[in-house]
C-alpha cells in the first residue's frame, strides 16, 4: 500500500524519509540551558520512533528568555557542548534519514515561571525569579510580572542573540533550525496587536510589529546558509483584535521570501482568556489557509494522534506534514504503529525487527 504519510519530503534542500514530524516539547530538565541525561535519552528514543523530522525543545538565546529554570538554552559554551553531546547520541542511533532540528525562542513576559510540574506560574520572591521583557509593559495575566517593554537597541541586540545561538546550532550538529513566533513568547508578543502597542519601528502597522520576526529570519539565514529554516507561528489567537489568520498569511510570505522553508501552524497561547475550539485536528485548516494563502509547506499540529486521519491530513493536501507532541510522549512508537495501520513496512533498528509483527497483531485487534 502506498501512503503519503511515509512518502519523503524536501524541505529547503533538505530531505525527510516520511511526513512524520515530532513537534518541540519542552522537558524543564536542563541545568542552567544545558541539556541533561534526560535530554540523552529523551532524544535517543525520538531519533528511534520512526518520524523523519525531529525537533527538540523550545531552545532560548539567553538566559532570562526561558520560561523556568529547566528550559533548554544555547546561549552558552556548556549549552553547546552538552547538546553536542545528546544529539550524537541520537544520531548514533537515529533511523535511516532521520534529521533533527532546535527550535530558538525567547520566552519574553511568559519567563520567569515555574515547571508544569510545580504548578507553572510566576515565580514567587522565593523561587529565584528574573525580570521579564517584551514588547510592551502589559502583563500576561492578573497576577503576572508586568514586563519591561524593550529599547530599540536591545531588540537589535536579541537579533544578534539569535544568530550566536544558530551559529552554536549549527556546531552542535542540528540539521535545521525552527523560529518560535507562537504560543505566547516574544516574536508572538510583537506579532499581536494585543500584546504590542509600540509607536516605533517595531508596531503599529503589521509590517512593523512583524520585523522582528521576519528581520531575526534573515539574519539567522545569511549566519547558516547551510540549515533549513522554519518558523512555528500561532496563526489565530482565537479572540477578537488580536493576531489574525489573514495577518499570518501576509507574515508567512514575507517569512518566505526572507529564506524560511516551512510554516508549523499552531495558535493560542498569547492571551489567556481565548474561546478554542479543542477537538481532532482544530487546527488543521489553519495549516491549510497558510499552505494556499502563502504557498508555502506547512506542518499540522495540534490532537492529530489517529494514524488514518493523519494520513488523510497529507494525501488530502491539506498540509505537508503533520507534528506529534503529547501522542509522541504516550507511544514514542506511534510511526510504527501508523504504518503498521497503513501497511507500510517501516525500516528500524535490527534490535527491534523482531518487534514488528506483534505491532501489526495489535493494530488489527484495535
Amino acid at each position: 500500500m502506498t501512503a503519503k504519510l511515509f512518502s519523503p519530503i524536501t524541505l529547503g534542500g533538505l530531505e525527510f524519509p516520511n511526513r512524520i514530524a515530532v513537534a518541540p516539547m519542552c522537558q524543564y530538565s536542563a541545568d542552567d540551558g544545558s541539556a541533561t541525561d534526560w535530554h540523552l535519552y529523551h532524544w535517543m528514543n525520538l531519533a528511534m520512533s520512526g518520524a523523519g523530522m525531529i525537533t527538540v525543545e523550545m531552545t532560548d538565546v539567553e538566559r532570562r528568555g526561558r520560561i523556568s529554570h529547566g528550559c533548554l538554552g544555547l546561549y552558552s559554551d556548556h549549552n553547546e557542548a552538552a547538546a553536542k553531546r545528546a544529539l550524537d547520541a541520537a544520531k548514533a542511533v537515529a533511523a535511516p534519514g532521520v534529521k533533527f532540528g532546535t527550535q530558538l525562542a525567547h520566552a519574553g513576559r511568559k519567563a520567569s515561571n515555574r515547571r508544569i510540574w510545580e504548578g507553572s506560574g510566576p515565580l514567587a520572591a522565593n523561587e529565584d525569579p528574573w525580570p521579564v521583557v517584551s514588547a510592551s509593559a502589559i502583563a500576561y495575566d492578573d497576577g503576572w510580572q508586568v514586563p519591561r517593554a524593550l529599547e530599540d537597541e536591545e531588540i537589535e541586540h536579541l537579533i544578534d542573540l539569535y544568530e550566536r545561538s544558530a551559529l552554536r546550532a549549527r556546531r552542535a550538529g542540528f540539521d535545521f533550525i525552527e523560529l518560535h513566533g507562537a504560543h505566547g513568547y516574544l516574536f508572538h508578543q510583537f506579532l499581536s496587536p494585543l500584546s504590542n502597542k509600540r509607536t516605533d519601528r517595531w508596531g503599529g502597522s503589521l509590517e512593523n510589529r512583524m520585523r522582528f520576526l521576519v528581520e531575526t529570519a534573515k539574519r539567522v539565514r545569511k549566519a547558516v546558509p547551510d540549515l533549513m529554516l522554519g518558523t512555528r507561528l500561532s496563526i489565530t489567537e482565537w479572540v477578537d483584535g488580536g493576531f489574525s489568520p489573514e495577518e499570518a498569511v501576509e507574515v508567512a510570505k514575507a517569512l518566505k521570501a526572507a529564506g524560511v522553508s516551512y510554516i508549523c501552524c499552531s495558535s493560542s497561547g498569547n492571551v489567556p482568556a481565548s474561546d478554542i475550539p479543542l477537538g481532532a485536528g482544530y487546527q488543521v485548516h489553519l495549516a491549510t489557509a497558510i499552505r494556499e494563502g502563502a504557498d508555502i509547506p506547512v506542518r499540522a499540529v495540534g490532537m492529530i494522534d489517529d494514524p488514518l486521519f493523519a494520513e488523510s491530513i497529507v494525501s488530502e493536501g491539506k498540509a505537508d506534514m503533520v507534528a506529534l507532541a503529547r501522542p509522541m510522549l504516550a507511544d514514542p512508537r506511534w510511526p510504527w504503529r501508523a504504518a503498521a495501520t497503513l501497511g507500510v513496512d517501516i525500516e528500524t533498528a535490527p534490535q527491534f525487527v523482531r518487534s514488528l509483527p506483534l505491532m501489526k497483531r495489535w493494530v488489527k485487534k484495535a
